[in-house]
Formats: C-alpha cells, sequence, structure tokens
C-alpha cells in the first residue's frame, strides 16, 4: 500500500514538472512572437519611410508661378533673368537661405556653378528699388520673398529668383540659358528659355 501511494505521489510531481515546462515553453513562444512582430512592425516603418523619402526626393519642391522676366543692357544683351516660384502642392516649406539652394545656370559659352547667395523679405514694388535691395553682384543670384517673415518660403508666400550675370556672360538675341534652382529636399527646378529677337536697350523682355 505504501508503495503505490509514493508512485501515485511520483506521478504527481513528474504531472507538475511536465506543466512547469509547458509554461515555460509557452511564455518563451509568447516572447519570441512579440520580438517578431516588433521587428515585423519597426521593418515596415523602415520601408515606408524609405519609400516616402525617395518619392520626397523625386518631386520638385518649387515650381514657376508666372513668366520668366529680361532685363536688357545698354546693348540689348540680357542682363538680368527674373522668374517667379512658389511652393509644389507636395511641400509644407522650402528654406531658400543661402546655405540650402544650389542655382546653376547654363550658357551657350560658359556654366555658372552655385551662383546663389541667400533670401531677402521685401515688399519693394519697383524694379530699381527691388535691384538696390538685392545688391546684387556679378554673376549672382539671390531671392526676393513677397508676403513673408523669414527666408522660409510657405504656402501663402511668393518669391522672385533674380540672376544678374557679368559682363562677358550676357545672353544675345536666339541663344539659350538654362537655369537649375536645387532645393536641399527633393528634384531641381529646371526651365530653359531662349532670347527672342528685337531686344531693346534698357527693357524688360518676356521669356514665357
Amino acid at each position: 500500500m505504501r508503495l503505490k501511494r509514493l508512485f501515485k505521489s511520483k506521478r504527481g510531481i513528474v504531472g507538475i514538472e511536465a506543466a512547469i515546462v509547458m509554461i515555460a515553453f509557452i511564455i518563451i513562444a509568447v516572447a519570441l512572437s512579440y520580438v517578431i512582430i516588433n521587428m515585423g512592425l519597426y521593418t515596415a516603418q523602415k520601408t515606408k519611410e524609405a519609400m516616402q523619402s525617395g518619392l520626397d526626393e523625386s518631386l520638385a519642391a518649387l515650381q514657376l508661378d508666372g513668366v520668366a522676366t529680361a532685363k536688357t543692357d545698354n546693348s540689348s544683351c540680357i542682363e538680368y533673368v527674373v522668374f517667379p516660384v512658389k511652393l509644389a502642392a507636395s511641400h509644407a516649406s522650402v528654406d531658400l537661405g543661402s546655405n540650402s539652394i544650389i542655382v546653376s545656370v547654363y550658357l551657350p559659352n560658359a556654366t555658372l556653378m552655385n551662383i546663389y547667395r541667400g533670401a531677402i523679405v521685401t515688399n519693394n514694388v519697383t524694379w530699381d528699388d527691388l535691384i538696390s535691395t538685392l545688391s546684387l553682384g556679378d554673376n549672382q543670384a539671390k531671392s526676393a520673398i513677397y508676403n513673408g517673415n523669414s527666408t522660409v518660403l510657405e504656402s501663402t508666400e511668393k518669391a522672385f529668383l533674380v540672376i544678374h550675370l557679368g559682363q562677358g556672360y550676357r545672353i544675345s538675341a536666339y541663344q539659350t540659358v538654362k537655369i537649375e534652382v536645387r532645393p536641399d529636399k527633393g528634384a531641381a527646378l529646371t526651365f530653359v528659355r531662349t532670347a527672342p529677337n528685337g531686344m531693346l536697350p534698357s527693357s524688360f523682355v518676356d521669356l514665357g
């Protein structure tokens, strides 16, 4: 009788040990599942961020917002190129500060690289006042931001990019110029224009 009770007691202990081992396996399985799920969510989030970053880089941050205009010198050659820009629909803001924008001008006889020199906030309504405020040197470009309070261009604001071409880099009739504006994020804004014939000295020319 005592022997039977002893075997029953041992079978009970073995059953408890098996249950403990099974519970331990379940806990380990749950922990591993939690880690795997977290890794999956983390990977999915990183993939989403990478896709969004790639999409942002493929879309232009700036777009033309009107007609490009040129200003000729006394020899009827283009000295200034001015074009309005605004934010593209996919961007909330773009910093037009001097360290954030690269402007390059491709002329028939030369390439002017990285000529951008920053932005100003202004309410000037005349050309002479604007040029005086910008203080552009030869082969330099700056932005004039209207309706703003900083060099960060926002959706309610508009900017005019003004490029001043130095002597020896002026644009004559029928010559083509390519201008590229590359912000720190997003694709570059690029446009090509050809100077028309019959440009008058010291006058404004519509480049389309």
